[in-house]
């Protein structure tokens, strides 16, 4: 339908993600879905790239330049932060909203257009309308029909399919493949209360998969008290990454390497691989550890 929409939630929520999918279900879907964030365009520029400017229009229009208003012209206009428009531009925006007609800068002639906005924003647009920060008619424009995006801590349900999809996009991204997500590392991420929502969740993944190596994921979490903190920092070489994950797996597993509860099936790899990678990274059973240091600390031995 061409009803508008406004999509209300927390930085990072996914808003835009929902924009391009109502978008991409409406019969506007052949259409251009042309976007504008309002908090990143100063008051003085917004107003053109909204409605645009004839050549002259103001000191450097040196050209005439068509607004998002007029690109979007039959298909669908996001607006994201939406909350963050002047109010003095608020006015512009209801007139185009209810009559589909506006002027471009230095110009007098009226364009009409045929444009289905999509609003977002992740402020309280009710309180702001009460506190005389938005004009109350274009809230109840904006307002038709309302989608609140709850943050990803009240929908941990769908934290493990979104850690799955992340390491396989930025897997197909990097040309990198991943044997096996560590189950500690997921349930850390679902207890986790993620401030930044799906945005922070993705760019731990993106940083996991970077520091991955030969298939392993390196970010097997000690702690489960912040994923995004605990994530190995840039400074970790991918050869300490894999140290510290091939331990966190033997130690989680009480260091049983074998078996369908050992750490060589919880890393997706075969006993074997593991074994050697041990070597090579010089790991040892705390027990044969602690023999090879009483052997090097008898004096006895020494002559040998």
């Amino acid at each position: 339908m061409d009803t508008t929409v406004l999509i209300q939630g927390e930085t990072g929520t996914g808003k835009e993600l929902i924009a391009h999918a109502i978008h991409n279900a409406s019969p506007r879907s052949g259409q251009p879905l042309v976007r504008l964030n309002c908090a990143a365009i100063p008051f003085d520029l917004l107003e053109s790239e909204l409605f645009g400017h004839e050549r002259g229009a103001f000191t450097g229009a040196i050209a005439q330049r068509l607004g998002r208003f007029e690109l979007a012209d039959k298909g669908t206009l996001f607006l994201d932060e939406v909350g963050d428009m002047p109010l003095a531009l608020q006015p512009k925006l209801l007139r185009v909203l209810q009559e589909q007609e506006f002027e471009r800068l230095g110009s007098g002639r009226t364009h009409r257009v045929n444009v289905r906005l999509i609003a977002a924003t992740h402020r309280d647009l009710e309180r702001m309308m009460h506190c005389n920060e938005l004009r109350g008619d274009l809230y109840y424009r904006l307002n038709v029909f309302p989608i609140a995006l709850p943050p990803l801590r009240d929908r941990r349900e769908d934290i493990a399919p979104l850690v799955e999809h992340y390491v396989e996009l930025f897997c197909h991204r990097m040309g990198k493949s991943i044997h096996a997500i560590p189950e500690e590392f997921v349930n850390a991420c679902k207890s986790y209360s993620w401030p930044g929502n799906i945005r922070e969740l993705q760019n731990v993944i993106e940083r996991a998969v970077i520091l991955s190596n030969d298939g392993l994921f390196p970010n097997l979490l000690r702690s489960t008290r912040s994923p995004s903190a605990a994530a190995f920092p840039p400074s970790t070489s991918l050869r300490e990454a894999e140290r510290t994950l091939i331990l966190g797996a033997l130690e989680g597993t009480g260091w049983l390497v074998g078996g369908p509860y050992g750490a060589a099936a919880r890393l997706g790899m075969k006993r074997t691989t593991l074994i050697a990678r041990m070597k090579k990274h010089r790991i040892l059973r705390p027990s044969d550890e602690n023999r090879n240091r009483a052997v090097l600390d008898d004096p006895s031995s020494r002559s040998l």
